[in-house]
């Protein structure tokens, strides 16, 4: 029995140093030898699943064939397969530790891809000390492993799949999604070949199946690239080889209406010129347009144009060096606070070919530094197209994940708070006359009260609806102008704000005439003051702007307290209120024969003095019509 033991120990071992003997392609047996040279072929023919196949085959006829592990790991590689090619590349170095040598590089890649950046940047080093030819290539990826090596903390990061519903086997990619997060619209490369738009809305039972959105958006031709307005209503997007463009991809637009989408117009000069343009993205109130552009001098950088006041664009400005490199910037995605921009880049310091970043927008208008998103939402390979939910939270991108539907699909993920913009709100309604109830086309203007900038500039379309974005955390001013009107004021508090509904407010308009009137609810004073707070001078402008527009008219500006307090002091506070609203108009210009003042104290409530919301209605300045001659 012992000797029976013995003897299969024995067999068993000279089992493994057969299993472990190296064979070379010159070694090996023919039918190993046949096996390979078909996955070669395979490999030519970019068939790299049916090479892998053909290159285990191999193995099994020769073990030690250190020629099939080698290949087996590039084409794992180029499956991004990046454990499978290690595990290969593993065992070649085990086989024979010198076959490694002219496949180092992608050994690294190999280690760089499952995380082991410190492995991946001593492998490109190894390299590099001992190749006698320059290798740029080389030379970016240790570039890469070294930035990986500092940046020791991972990010979290859990991507989902979207789903049957909106991946297919093709590929799916350049996600875009409205303010309320309901539509979704993105780019799908039918049959790996036309580059088509697919639609799809969300229900409380999530994403419903995509659709084709068809002509006269979708063409024989290839349109890729979109971005869909905050509001639904405006697409921008890039077509390549159109018969009408200007160079060879170009930005186009089409709009959305009662009939259906109209059909795509070349947003044309000074946008579109003889270089590449593509990847638009519209800010939240559709007046800033940030797109790509291939130029000479940089690889490819962001640029932004203004919507001028007569609908044209002004002439494109690139975007800063904290943005912008000698590198390629590209996939610009402006948030809907208006503040955020996520773009993407080889310039900037970096794990893989692009990574993802993003930028803050400054107090004087400039874009911070660049921050890296972080591993492993940025890899070693290409990562761009990032978008973001209005909440400021969901994130999506497109992938070629391990649970893809065959190639690129679109994922979400719950971008980690360091990383999120302001969660946007909005506001939403209509604009109308108050005496005919018309829908009226009209100007809105969002302030940040604190800081005195714009955060939006929206127009009403022609039915008089708008929507205009409100990112919590910050107090806003609303106004509401149109010529031939008295402008329309509000606010909005944000500051402690919890999430919720969206705002609904319907605007109305008062023509100018005799006795129209309006509160003017960003006139500001310290509690018993009279001199007015910084965070007035917006409101005050529109109405030195009013005046100035309409020379016929004068007015009278009245002052309103609640009941805390004398009545005598209510009366002399009101009165010096308005007075300093009108010595404000003086100040800039406005003639003092067109202007009077009043205080009325507490004797004219508009609401109840016993609760705090009631004092606060009461504590008003009021603008009033007395004469139009």
């Amino acid at each position: 029995m012992k000797r029976a033991l013995l003897l299969s120990a024995c067999l068993w071992c000279c089992c493994l140093q057969t299993q472990a003997q190296t064979v070379t392609y010159e070694t090996a047996p023919k039918k190993a030898k046949a096996f390979f040279d078909e996955a070669v072929d395979a490999v030519r023919m970019y068939k790299s699943k049916e090479a892998i196949s053909l290159l285990q085959n191999a193995i099994k006829a020769a073990p030690g064939f250190t020629d099939a592990y080698g290949q087996m790991g590039l084409c794992y590689i180029d499956l991004k397969d990046y454990s499978a090619a290690k595990e290969s590349f593993t065992k070649l170095k085990q086989l024979d530790s010198s076959g490694l040598k002219p496949v180092m590089v992608a050994y690294s890649r190999s280690l760089a891809g499952t995380g082991d950046f410190q492995s991946a940047l001593n492998a490109i080093r190894q390299y590099l000390a001992t190749s006698k030819t320059l290798n740029k290539n080389a030379e970016r990826l240790r570039d890469n492993y070294e930035f990986a090596v500092t940046q020791h903390q991972q990010v979290p990061f859990h991507p989902e799949n979207l789903g049957d519903h909106i991946n297919s086997q093709d590929p799916e990619y350049f996600p875009s999604l409205t303010i309320d997060a309901q539509t979704l619209i993105y780019t799908r490369r039918v049959n790996g070949r036309n580059e088509d738009f697919f639609i799809s809305h969300r229900d409380s039972s999530g994403w419903q199946p995509a659709q084709n959105m068809g002509e006269p958006v979708n063409t024989s031709f290839n349109e890729g690239a979109q971005n869909i307005s905050q509001d639904g209503t405006l697409l921008v997007f890039t077509g390549c080889e159109f018969p009408e463009g200007k160079g060879s991809c170009d930005i186009y637009y089409s709009e959305k209406t009662p009939n259906g989408w109209t059909p795509p117009q070349n947003i044309g000069a000074p946008i579109n010129t003889r270089d590449w343009e593509s990847q638009p993205c519209l800010s939240a109130d559709k007046q800033t347009l940030y797109f790509a552009r291939e130029t000479s001098d940089a690889g490819a950088d962001i640029f932004m144009s203004r919507r001028l006041e007569n609908g044209r664009w002004s002439v494109p400005e690139r975007l800063g060096p904290n943005i912008n490199t000698r590198g390629r910037e590209t996939t610009p995605f402006i948030h809907a606070d208006g503040q955020t921009l996520y773009f993407a880049s080889n310039g900037h310091p970096g794990y893989g070919g692009l990574d993802i970043f993003y930028s803050r927008r400054q107090p004087d208008g400039s874009w911070g530094p660049a921050t890296n998103l972080g591993y492993p939402i940025n890899t070693i390979d290409e990562d761009a197209s990032l978008v973001v939910e209005a909440n400021g939270k969901t994130a999506y991108f497109a992938s070629d994940r391990s649970d893809t539907r065959g190639a690129l699909d679109i994922y979400r993920f719950e971008l980690y708070p360091e990383a999120r913009p302001l969660q946007t709100l909005y506001v939403k309604g209509f604009v109308y006359d108050t005496t005919t109830h018309q829908r009226l086309t009209a100007n809105i203007d969002v302030i940040d009260l604190q800081g005195g900038y714009p955060i939006a500039a929206v127009k009403t379309n022609d039915n008089g609806d708008f929507l205009a974005p409100l990112p919590v955390g910050k107090d806003y001013a609303f106004h509401v102008n149109k010529k031939g009107y008295l402008f329309y004021s509000d606010n909005f508090s944000l500051k402690d704000h919890h999430p919720g509904v969206p705002f609904e407010k319907n605007i109305p308009l008062q023509p100018l005439a005799v006795n129209a009137s309006i509160i003017l609810h960003n006139i500001f004073f310290q509690s018993n003051q009279y001199s007015l707070e910084p965070a007035s001078v917006t409101e005050l402008d529109k109405l030195v702007k009013l005046m100035q527009d309409n020379p016929v008219i004068k007015i009278e500006i009245t002052g309103h307290t609640d009941n805390v307090g004398a009545d005598k002091d209510n009366m002399v506070l009101s009165t010096n209120r308005a007075k300093a609203v009108v010595k404000y108009l003086t100040d800039k210009g406005i003639a003092a024969n067109r202007l009077t003042f009043k205080g009325y104290g507490e004797t004219q409530p508009i609401a109840t003095n016993d609760t705090e919301e009631g004092r606060a209605a009461n504590r008003r300045t009021v603008f009033r019509i007395v004469s139009v001659e």
